[in-house]
């Protein structure tokens, strides 16, 4: 699939000309400068409707769920139970989008949320930090070269 590309100004203005000259239909117009029909005439409607035939990027793509009015409410309900959780938060909201959106609108406004239930933790939870090293990641300097069983010739037997 070839990408598209915004189609230049000066070339948005020499179509409407031609048009404006009466130099051909619009479908004429379109092979003439080797743009589709549906640019013509989308550019003929965005003239007569805003004046304007500048390219308008700023109003492409999908639109957000949450607005500025949900902001305040976030706030509020998370002021009041600060450990809500992504699913209670939208519900809270009456929204319906995905958990993923409400993170990241939350990592937006700078604000955390609590990952772990408040509840007691089980038995097998870890209690304290402990002594424990860091695992073969740790042992690196303690191995001499030549010492590990991988590098010894092996024994035979008799």
């Amino acid at each position: 699939m070839r990408k598209r590309r915004t189609t230049s100004l000066d070339l948005r203005e020499r179509i409407l000309a031609a048009y404006d000259a009466g130099e051909g239909t619009r479908e004429g117009i379109a092979r003439r400068f080797r743009v589709s029909l549906g640019m013509v005439k989308k550019l003929l409607a965005q003239r007569r409707h805003t004046g304007s035939i500048a390219p308008r990027h700023h109003l492409a793509g999908r639109k957000p769920r949450m607005v500025a009015t949900h902001q305040r409410q976030r706030r509020a309900l998370l002021g009041e139970k600060p450990d809500l959780t992504l699913k209670e938060l939208r519900r809270g909201l009456g929204l319906e989008c995905s958990l993923q959106a409400i993170h990241v609108v939350l990592g937006k406004m700078g604000l955390t949320y609590k990952k772990r239930r408040s509840e007691r933790p089980n038995k097998t939870a870890r209690t304290s930090r402990g002594h424990a090293g860091a695992g073969a990641a740790g042992k690196v300097g303690l191995t001499r070269r030549g010492s590990s069983s991988w590098t010894n010739p092996a024994r035979r037997r008799t």
